[in-house]
């Protein structure tokens, strides 16, 4: 079977989209119908609550926005694999700095994952 490299990457990222986790993304039990409270230093100034799965709905949008990002780097024909490379670095670098949040999760396998040893 012969296919040029453009149809070969167009199978890679339709399999890639079907493999990630979007759509449903569900709260870990533990958290449904939490709340988070947000207190200043300053007693004086008014807190913040709001609820856990609204916050996380947030997380997880920034989660699919940078699986988009990641598939338009890689298919953008004017970035040389250089180019590609170093935006990739700074994506999983993304990624590791939101793993603090992956114990809202309820689905190990939908975590963020950073490089090795930014998993916390």
């Amino acid at each position: 079977m012969e296919m040029t490299r453009e149809e070969l990457k167009a199978i890679l990222r339709e399999l890639i989209q079907e493999d990630l986790p979007v759509g449903h993304t569900p709260l870990g039990d533990r958290w449904i119908g939490g709340k988070i409270y947000l207190q200043p230093r300053d007693s004086s100034a008014q807190g913040k609550e709001l609820p856990i799965d609204a916050f996380f709905h947030k997380i997880v949008m920034i989660r699919d926005r940078l699986r988009v990002l990641e598939q338009t780097i890689n298919a953008n024909k004017k970035l040389d694999d250089e180019d590609k490379v170093h935006l990739q670095q700074y994506i999983t670098k993304i990624y590791g700095t939101l793993t603090t949040f992956n114990v809202l999760f309820k689905n190990k396998e939908q975590n963020f994952i950073g490089q090795k040893g930014d998993n916390d």
